[in-house]
């Protein structure tokens, strides 16, 4: 797998604050992210959830990593039972009277040679996350 990491940029009809909101509160994430155990904007805070793909759910392991209020929020990203570790990162930018968001997932080829952590999986899910559940979630609120 290769060593770049997967890089997307969306941007959103809402304000800076609101995005944050969205990334941030573990009640709003739990609307359209991932089911997530708790959160909070704290480096060293730990936090678990599941999910998967047809083949098999995973149980991610998460450590916040980084935080710049309002602006920069970056975890690891773990399974439990796997080799690997990655790390997300979530910046958003003001954009008129918009955000754009940049979310960077590295340490993909660390992860087994497993059909479920196939890069093109990263994508796939990043993609849907970033342009169809976030967007419908921030343009609902």
């Amino acid at each position: 797998m290769s060593a770049e990491p997967f890089v997307i940029e969306r941007t959103y009809n809402a304000p800076i604050d609101k995005v944050w909101d969205a990334i941030t509160n573990p009640d709003k994430m739990r609307e359209w992210y991932f089911n997530v155990s708790d959160f909070k904007t704290e480096v060293g805070f730990e936090f678990e959830f599941t999910g998967g793909d047809d083949i098999k759910e995973y149980r991610h392991l998460c450590c916040v990593t980084k935080v710049v209020p309002g602006t920069t929020i970056a975890y690891s990203w773990q399974y439990d039972e796997y080799e690997g570790y990655s790390e997300v990162t979530w910046e958003l930018f003001p954009d008129g009277d918009g955000t754009r968001l940049k979310l960077t997932h590295s340490g993909l080829e660390t992860f087994p040679n497993l059909p479920s952590f196939k890069r093109e999986n990263f994508v796939g899910g990043w993609t849907h996350i970033t342009g169809i559940s976030l967007k419908e979630y921030l343009d609902k609120e």
